[in-house]
C-alpha cells in the first residue's frame, strides 16, 4: 500500500516528506513526481511506509494539516488506472455539418 499526499507546495523535497512522515514509522520510500517538460515538482507525492498501521497513523494525523503553508491532502493511494496508447477523447465525424 501506498499513501498519496497531496496540494504540496512545490519546494518539496524528499527529506522534508521523509522527515514529516517518520514521525509515524518507518518510511520505506518517497516518490516525488516531476513534469517531464519542466522537472518541476507536480504537487503530489507518494509515501510508502514500513507497516499499514503505520500509513493509518500518518494518514489521520496528516490529512487536513496545514504545513509549508499549506492545506495536506493525505490518503490511501488509488492504484494506477490503465491507460491506452492512443490517448483519450472520442472520435466522432469532423466537419461535414449534420448528416446523421
Amino acid at each position: 500500500m501506498s499513501i498519496y499526499v497531496g496540494n504540496l507546495s512545490y519546494e518539496v523535497n524528499q527529506e522534508d516528506l521523509n522527515e514529516v512522515f517518520a514521525e509515524y514509522g518507518t518510511v520505506k520510500r518517497v516518490h516525488i513526481p516531476t513534469d517531464r517538460e519542466t522537472g518541476r515538482v507536480r504537487g503530489f507525492a507518494f509515501v510508502e511506509m514500513s507497516s499499514e498501521s503505520d500509513e493509518e497513523k500518518a494518514i489521520e494525523a496528516l490529512d487536513g494539516a496545514e504545513w509549508m503553508s499549506r492545506q495536506l491532502k493525505v490518503n490511501k493511494a488509488k492504484p494506477r488506472e490503465n491507460r491506452s496508447s492512443f490517448g483519450g477523447g472520442g472520435g466522432g465525424r469532423r466537419g461535414g455539418g449534420d448528416r446523421f
